[in-house]
């Protein structure tokens, strides 16, 4: 957070008429008589009214329209969602949520918004092709900014409870689209796209499998983070999911996984194990090795940029895991060119094409991309499978750090296998 955002207004002296005044929101504040203990005490009270209520004035009329009610919930929620200094990925969902409500509502007042409105918001989620469980989801957090608001005396309460009589949406009961559960990925797949993967993709998917940790915790991994004193190392992100519930995160690292990282074991302990910037100077050297041309003068000439707009990170983050991955399931299962790229000429040169053929062209890719890629949230469900298969349903639900067994029970695919020989022998 910058410092202007911690930015509190000063009590300043008005010359003219010797009052102490404070600015909030471009309105000015006088307070009485500068320098006194009751212009002070009123300035403490107003500002700690101001800072408590997101950094608006508090309005308890329904005067507020709800796009200002947005734009004050976004205001509080970038210093409320914050892990490790930066803001979580929850204020982007947040967003996306609230551009179904402003589009429609934003001029309206807070105080004519009810659970018919509400509908209305949730009907143009639908339309837009969301799945009911993200259409579910973005309703929530709607929800939550008008509880926020009720809390901090911006909408009436009678709003809020009118909100909570709407339910979610209900499985085969909406015409939402309904989303395929997420299973685990045949070992053969993965096998096949291993070797196309960047070593330190490849390493990432393997200590996955080997651990059953989240994608986040592979992206982040340290030195710093893991205790190697025993048999079985143990690795403690410094950030997980569930940190802002207090609850600590251990990752057991057997002789399998333990073999996968150690050779990106860096002296630098604060330093994240496999790094993109590597990966992306290693493509880049093979790149030139396989160059069949011959340089021109002027590419031998170039010179970095100084300042690129783009450069690669010192870690993955979830998104370019999994982008990284579904890369490499193009290479691997040779994905066609024409759904890959635009079409070209022979000379390289883009083809005109309508909207209709590019609407159609991205379907058909996105269509093959569900037959032969997989994400890395997958290879949890892989753990957990076999987690449970071996072991059983409590032991797995402790090594992949789940609070009940019934979180442990949605990742963990049931062994029909098993099931079915059982049945053979008593039926």
């Amino acid at each position: 957070m910058s410092n202007a955002t911690l930015r509190v207004p000063t009590l300043c002296k008005h010359r003219a008429t010797g009052q102490a005044v404070v600015r909030l929101n471009g309105k000015d504040f006088y307070l009485g008589r500068y320098g006194s203990k009751a212009a002070a005490a009123e300035y403490d009270r107003l500002v700690n009214e101001w800072l408590s209520h997101g950094r608006q004035l508090p309005r308890p009329d329904a005067g507020v329209s709800i796009a200002e009610l947005i734009v004050a919930y976004l205001r509080w929620a970038e210093t409320y969602y914050v892990k490790g200094g930066r803001t979580t990925s929850e204020c982007e969902v947040i967003r996306q949520a609230m551009k179904f409500l402003k589009r429609s509502y934003g001029r309206s007042l807070v105080g004519d918004f009810g659970p018919r409105a509400f509908k209305a918001v949730r009907q143009q989620m639908i339309l837009a092709r969301l799945s009911r469980k993200t259409v579910n989801e973005y309703s929530a957090r709607i929800k939550r900014c008008f509880r926020w608001g009720t809390e901090q005396e911006l909408v009436p309460p009678s709003i809020f409870h009118g909100l909570q009589a709407v339910p979610g949406l209900k499985r085969g009961r909406s015409d939402a689209r309904e989303t395929e559960r997420v299973r685990p990925v045949p070992q053969a797949l993965i096998e096949t796209v291993l070797p196309h993967l960047a070593p330190q993709v490849a390493a990432m998917v393997r200590f996955q499998l080997f651990t059953g940790c989240r994608p986040g915790e592979a992206c982040s991994i340290r030195g710093c983070d893991i205790e190697m004193t025993g048999r079985v190392w143990i690795y403690r992100p410094h950030e997980h999911k569930t940190e802002h519930h207090g609850s600590v995160r251990e990752i057991f690292i057997g002789p399998k996984a333990q073999e996968v990282i150690r050779p990106w074991l860096r002296t630098e302990l604060e330093a994240p194990l496999f790094q993109p910037r590597e990966a992306e100077a290693v493509r880049n050297v093979e790149r030139r090795q396989q160059r069949v041309s011959p340089m021109t003068p002027s590419q031998a000439a170039r010179r970095a940029k100084r300042k690129p707009r783009r450069t690669p990170g010192d870690r993955y983050d979830v998104p370019s895991y999994r982008r990284a991955i579904v890369r490499g399931c193009e290479v691997a299962f040779v994905m066609p060119e024409a759904l890959r790229n635009p079409p070209r000429d022979e000379k390289g040169n883009l083809l005109p094409e309508t909207d209709e053929e590019k609407t159609e062209r991205r379907r058909q890719a996105a269509e093959w991309r569900r037959e032969h890629c997989w994400h890395p949230h997958q290879l949890r469900h892989n753990a957990a499978t076999n987690l449970r298969k071996e072991f059983g349903v409590e032991l797995a639900r402790i090594i992949l750090g789940h609070a009940t067994a019934f979180t442990t029970e949605i990742y963990a695919e049931a062994d029909r296998q098993q099931a079915i020989e059982v049945i053979a022998k008593i039926g």
